[in-house]
């Protein structure tokens, strides 16, 4: 379940930070046409703790419809208490989502039983499978191997979105759990070195802004074509990077400016870059672009 590269989607808005569902919708559009195998929305990337209640039953009411099978739709849940993503996780299923991926609550910095009790929580609220979401380096709660192992007898827990910034921790898992879980990289710089280690799948950020550069990298590395995966991995890294910063979303945005795939305009407490540093990361994008690894003869070769 859920393998491949999916895109931590990005939520596109109007100059007066209104929603741009039209936008939106588009870049979906972008995204499954360059061969995405499904789509994450309202995760940490989507802005999901920007968003109003309403606007993320609105954003997720909007993609289903519009992807109509397509690929799997999956929504983040991200919520400030236990009951509010219950709630959300239920109208999740009403709207149609193929899944949610869970993170711990917002905030309140959970110990290990209160994440565990939160997880199970959110798993009655709904018959959704879940993918469960460890990023102890931006949300302080981490989802050790052991605590996967307590949780395992919950069917509803299919795979894990690991984003520990341990790449050890694909084999800890796997040597602990075998192949209970779906384990997806949630990094974006270690995603080959995830996929080496036994990573089923990708959650990524950037490929909002560059998903032809995914899928290449991702067919090359799970078809066993290491150096030529890592000749496109080399070029991708500096751009690969900005997804481990605090500024990601602003980040990431500014790529899909770059490339026209969309605005870089993110909600408040997020502004856009000045000064120094937006000289420095556009430069950095454009660089990116200038150089880009020639693709079609490497797929073409892939298919053959």
């Amino acid at each position: 379940m859920w393998h491949g590269v999916y895109p931590a989607v990005t939520t596109q808005f109007h100059a007066d930070f209104s929603l741009d569902i039209e936008a939106t919708l588009k870049h979906v559009d972008v995204l499954i046409d360059e061969g995405v195998h499904g789509l994450i929305m309202l995760g940490s990337v989507g802005e999901n703790t920007a968003l109003e209640p309403h606007e993320k039953r609105e954003v997720l009411k909007s993609v289903v419809e519009h992807v109509a099978g397509r690929v799997p739709v999956l929504s983040g849940v991200a919520e400030y208490t236990t009951a509010l993503a219950c709630r959300y996780a239920a109208d999740a299923e009403k709207l149609g989502a193929n899944g949610l991926m869970v993170l711990p609550c917002m905030v309140y910095k959970a110990d290990a039983r209160e994440a565990m009790t939160h997880f199970r929580e959110v798993a009655k609220a709904s018959s959704l499978p879940i993918m469960i979401y460890n990023n102890p380096v931006a949300y302080t709660v981490d989802v050790t191997p052991a605590m996967l192992q307590e949780l395992a007898d919950e069917p509803k827990f299919v795979a894990v979105k690991e984003s520990s910034d341990n790449v050890r921790r694909i084999t800890d898992i796997r040597n602990l759990l075998g192949n209970r879980y779906t384990l997806l990289s949630g990094v974006d710089d270690l995603a080959l070195e995830s996929i080496l280690l036994g990573a089923e799948g990708w959650v990524s950020g950037l490929v909002n802004a560059f998903p032809a550069e995914n899928r290449a990298l991702w067919e090359l590395a799970t078809a066993g074509r290491w150096q030529e995966a890592l000749d496109i991995y080399r070029w991708y890294t500096p751009l690969l990077h900005l997804d481990t910063h605090t500024k990601l979303v602003q980040y990431i945005k500014l790529c899909m400016a770059e490339v026209g795939y969309g605005s870089e305009l993110t909600r408040p407490p997020r502004l856009p870059l000045v000064g120094e540093e937006r000289t420095r990361i556009t430069k950095l994008i454009r660089d990116a672009i200038a150089n880009r690894p020639q693709l079609d003869a490497l797929l073409s070769s892939t298919a053959n």
